[in-house]
């Protein structure tokens, strides 16, 4: 049996994603980070940036993530994010346009949130 680390993405309101995967890759404080199984244990803050999951079934999932934390030990990943949508979740169209009226009102913060969705799109396809 091929090695798996079990995954847990969290938002503050839901359970986004779970189940065994092979990689995790997100962006933290630090940089880029990838997660294999036998990884040594972390912990984290994560930055506004995509997650990438690589399933243990061959499937790649892709969420949006903005803040919060990324922990690993004993091969079981916990992502708990203050926001976080999966990409089959975004609206493209409502997504563009938030990002259009983000750099419009020179809203920094917005303006990430909003090009983070669209890469988490982009990046699942």
């Amino acid at each position: 049996m091929a090695a798996e680390l079990q995954v847990e993405l969290v938002a503050a309101d839901r359970s986004v994603w779970s189940g065994a995967a092979t990689l995790v890759i997100a962006r933290t404080t630090s940089g880029d980070i990838g997660v294999m199984p036998g990884h040594q244990p972390l912990l984290g803050v994560l930055e506004s940036g995509p997650v990438t999951i690589r399933s243990v079934d061959g499937g790649t999932v892709v969420a949006a993530v903005h803040g919060g934390f990324i922990s690993f030990a004993e091969d079981k990943l916990s992502l708990l994010a203050e926001v976080a949508e999966l990409s089959d979740e975004i609206d493209v169209k409502r997504a563009e346009r938030a990002l259009e009226r983000a750099k419009s009102e020179a809203d920094a913060a917005a303006e990430r949130r909003a090009d983070v969705r669209l890469r988490a799109v982009a990046g699942a396809h």
